[in-house]
């Protein structure tokens, strides 16, 4: 054999076989340019990754970045009339209602209850009392015993359920309910619940609970979908009782994993018919995951009454990228920018697009007081990177950031001029606005937003600040790191 011709063909068949995958990578990279109806930066992201790892950037655009395009199995046209016709009604009743009538905060942002309306379908809901979690033990426990009290339904919807002795005991209320006659319904994310096995929620069938897994893992294993997940955490209890916000399920969120330490988050617990929008938001995603409805049960027909302590006025806002709008996005943004005292943001992963850190900005130089606070410690290196580059430029324009050390900061929220604040599951980050499912709630109300005020001021005695000294000394490599994570933020 000789050997040096084998090796000349061998050479030569490898350089046919890399020029052709350098000609099907530009191809690749074309498809994403022409093809894509994407923000220019998340284009260029995706092209500079291409281009730095061919071949392989392209599988994880596959994975990451292909465009969802099943819009209309997340919307009910009956239910969006019948949301339509109530706020046609609201709004004549808003117009006519006599002065003094109206709580003041609610007078003052009448044009962000307008813009809920119109922008997301959201019916402001009075007659509400809510209750502020900061505490996983507190919050679980509060939710286990509003689990007994259910006599019709629940729905129960979250990104992480860990097969663990948290579930296993509230796993076990669902069951002693589904014997009481009461309907369960346990919808997960595949991403979120990627640990926990099959065999897991053939268990919890055999319980007689509904499951029903979003986009879950092909063999349980595989996982061909990274981006537009479903990111909510939602529980309706007989369209009385909610819970909206940040804890999962989970040891880590009662503080049972040395990894993070004392997990801070916020959650909210709403009485009222608030709940009502909740349970639509919910029916949504059940609809599209099990092709069964329920808007059409009894439960949906009408929108429930409630003896109200706190009289709270509340709008649920909801977005994912079954949207042409970024509805949470557009809702920060707004709040951002007619805010005329303070805002002060929570957010572990603070990765904000273009008008929403040009709105900080501005608010931080014209004298507004804004306050942001965050993680001291990562649990994803790049996105944290990222989070303190972009801290950082808001620091250097005026703005006050705080960053937490009482173990992992997981509260994702934004207060406005002590009158308004929304709380719920979306990050301020590029992925919540537009890659992923998310719900929040907006309430407007004096008294509670000065409770979340005060939560905000304790957690800042937990907090170290990053000053503009301390930023201009970050050593090199922290400066490197940085700027790649931002970088890579639009896809992060």
């Amino acid at each position: 054999m000789n050997w040096p011709q084998v090796w000349d063909v061998t050479k030569i068949t490898w350089h046919i076989v890399l020029q052709t995958l350098i000609v099907f990578d530009i191809i690749f990279a074309l498809i994403v340019v022409f093809f894509e109806r994407k923000n220019p930066k998340s284009v260029w992201a995706w092209l500079l990754l291409m281009l730095a790892v061919p071949y392989v950037g392209f599988v994880l655009y596959l994975l990451a970045g292909t465009t969802l395009n099943k819009r209309r199995m997340f919307r009910d046209k009956g239910f969006e009339e019948m949301l339509t016709n109530r706020i046609h009604e609201q709004k004549l009743e808003l117009e006519k209602a006599e002065e003094g009538t109206l709580p003041s905060e609610l007078v003052d942002l009448k044009s962000l209850v307008y813009y809920n309306m119109h922008n997301s379908f959201s019916v402001l809901m009075k007659d509400n009392d809510i209750k502020v979690f900061t505490s996983g033990q507190e919050k679980f426990a509060a939710l286990k015993e509003d689990l007994r009290s259910a006599k019709k339904f629940i729905d129960f919807q979250y990104y992480i359920i860990r097969n663990d002795e948290l579930f296993d005991e509230i796993a076990e209320i669902l069951r002693q309910k589904v014997e009481e006659g009461v309907e369960v319904r346990v919808l997960y994310d595949g991403l979120g619940c990627r640990k926990t096995p099959n065999r897991y929620w053939k268990k919890i069938r055999k319980m007689g609970i509904k499951v029903g897994g979003f986009w879950p893992a092909l063999f349980g294993k595989i996982q061909f979908r990274i981006n537009y997940r479903d990111h909510r955490k939602i529980v309706v209890i007989d369209n009385r009782i909610a819970y909206v916000g940040g804890f999962n399920i989970g040891r880590e969120y009662i503080d049972m994993e040395e990894k993070f330490g004392h997990w801070r988050d916020t959650h909210l617990r709403i009485h009222g018919p608030a709940a009502y929008m909740l349970h639509g938001c919910f029916a949504l995603d059940w609809a599209y995951v099990t092709k069964e409805k329920l808007f059409d049960r009894e439960e949906m027909q009408q929108i429930p009454t409630h003896d109200s302590r706190d009289n709270c006025y509340i709008q649920i806002v909801s977005s994912g990228p079954n949207s042409e709008e970024q509805q949470i996005r557009d809702n920060y943004l707004f709040m951002i920018s007619h805010a005329k005292e303070s805002i002060y943001i929570q957010s572990p992963y603070f990765i904000p697009d273009d008008s929403i850190l040009t709105a900080l900005k501005l608010a931080a130089q014209s004298g507004i007081d804004v306050r942001i606070m965050i993680p001291c410690k990562p649990d994803h290196p790049f996105v944290y990177w990222a989070t303190h580059c972009f801290a950082g430029e808001l620091v250097m324009a005026g703005a006050t950031c705080y960053k937490y050390q009482g173990g992992f900061l997981h509260a994702k929220g934004l207060i406005v001029d002590g009158k308004a604040y929304t709380y719920g599951t979306a990050n301020m980050d590029i992925r919540s606005f537009a890659l992923d499912f998310e719900v929040n709630a907006v309430v407007y109300d004096r008294a509670k937003a000065e409770e979340m005020t005060n939560i905000f001021m304790n957690d800042v005695k937990d907090c170290s600040v990053m000053t503009k000294e301390d930023y201009k000394k970050r050593k090199v490599w922290i400066r490197i790191k940085e700027q790649i994570s931002r970088l890579l933020a639009p896809v992060l």
